[in-house]
């Protein structure tokens, strides 16, 4: 189970629509499941089908987030036209087996959906979201 504080998960659909038409991204920082901090990435692809992290913005927020005793416990990123699932790509991208990967699906954009998962292997599991 992933917990998050609801101004966190506010923040992530505030990046993600603010980047639509293209995919936003960016990483959840915590501890023990417990979101504590969002760093928001820059898509380098610029696209509305995949995305990648810029690597010098990644590698700034990972030692940031070693310097505060956190843990990468979540990648997060939009989905602009499709539902809160991994698609395949995601799934050949998911490299981390330990995190959390949040969907943010922009289909309703009034209505966004968020989803969480864990990909290990390929195998899709989604977890339950706890807002606190």
């Amino acid at each position: 189970m992933l917990i998050l504080n609801k101004s966190l998960l506010d923040k992530m659909i505030a990046q993600c629509k603010k980047e639509y038409p293209n995919e936003a991204c960016g990483i959840l920082a915590g501890k023990s499941g417990r979101g504590e901090k969002v760093y928001e990435m820059t898509n380098a692809d610029k696209s509305a089908a995949t995305f990648l992290m810029d690597p010098k913005e990644q590698l700034k927020a990972m030692k940031e987030i070693r310097a505060l005793n956190l843990e990468m416990i979540g990648i997060y990123h939009s989905h602009v036209a499709s539902c809160a699932y991994p698609s395949s790509h995601d799934v050949e991208m998911a490299f981390y087996p330990e995190v959390s990967y949040l969907i943010v699906s922009l289909k309703g954009m009034n209505d966004p959906v968020i989803g969480s998962f864990k990909i290990v292997e390929g195998k899709i599991t989604e977890e339950d979201i706890n807002l606190v």
